[in-house]
């Protein structure tokens, strides 16, 4: 009796041994070519005592000063949590903001002929303009400040989000709206049960892209006069030569975006678990 319960539980062990070995094998593949380009930098800086770049350790030591102090006990000490919120909240705030207008509207552009046709050429005209040729208007307008960063954070954020949910409104199969009409789904009801699931993919692909727009964008908007932000500590650094301090901002916001983008990624596995190419 024992040996026919035991028997059908071995391919199950087999299964979680294999997809262990598999996820091992991905995260020492992922890690691999960080810890090189990690190695070079300790080879290619120990010992420079006057370099331009700082060693590794060099940066390790004043991340750790920036988040907790008690090293240099500098005007750097003790100020990533308050720069990382003030950063966090300009891009999710600029970045939640452009997704309430980019996906609706986006919406209506792919479905209503009219408005596209109206909307689309200017649209298309902004579009190629970079955000950093918005920074002097953008101070003009919103003077000196997180207003500024907001805006340019928003802009940044915007097209990526309005384009892919054009995109995915368009691309959605006629025959769904065939099969919803004779279903007695007609109207506006078609755009929540019809185009808004079908265009789900491509949405999120355009909020992924929209955030980490936002990340690029922070330093950017962070170099219009505020006193707060990574992009501030990074441009203040820069005007002291303090290396060290610049690359420590830099890792800080390539964290923030790598978390942040995995954290719509799950949002975007969990909603579209029925999809089969993403779920």
């Amino acid at each position: 009796m024992s040996e026919s319960v035991a028997a059908p539980l071995a391919p199950s062990r087999d299964l979680t041994s294999s997809n262990l070995l598999r996820r091992a094998r991905a995260a020492l593949v992922a890690i691999a070519f960080p810890a090189a380009v990690l190695l070079a930098w300790h080879v290619s800086t120990h010992g420079q005592k006057q370099g331009l770049i700082p060693p590794p350790s060099d940066v390790a030591v004043m991340l750790w000063d920036l988040a907790f102090g008690g090293i240099n006990d500098d005007a750097f000490s003790a100020t990533l949590g308050v720069h990382v919120f003030a950063s966090l909240s300009r891009v999710f705030g600029g970045f939640a903001l452009a997704a309430l207008v980019a996906i609706p509207l986006g919406l209506v552009i792919g479905r209503v002929a009219a408005v596209r046709q109206l909307l689309d050429p200017t649209i298309q005209l902004l579009r190629p303009v970079p955000v950093t040729a918005w920074l002097p208007l953008a101070m003009i307008i919103f003077g000196l400040g997180p207003r500024s960063a907001f805006f340019l954070v928003f802009l940044g954020a915007f097209y990526p989000i309005l384009l892919n949910t054009v995109f995915g409104v368009r691309s959605v199969d006629p025959k769904l709206f065939e099969a919803a009409s004779m279903l007695g789904c007609d109207g506006g009801a078609q755009f929540r049960k019809v185009v808004l699931p079908a265009a789900l993919p491509s949405v999120f692909t355009g909020l992924r892209l929209g955030l980490g727009f936002s990340w690029v964008v922070i330093v950017v908007g962070e170099m219009t006069g505020v006193q707060t932000g990574l992009g501030a500590i990074i441009m203040e650094a820069r005007q002291l030569s303090r290396t060290e301090v610049v690359i420590c901002g830099m890792l800080v916001i390539g964290i923030a975006g790598f978390l942040s983008d995995r954290a719509v990624l799950w949002i975007n596995r969990r909603l579209l678990a029925w999809s089969p190419g993403h779920g």
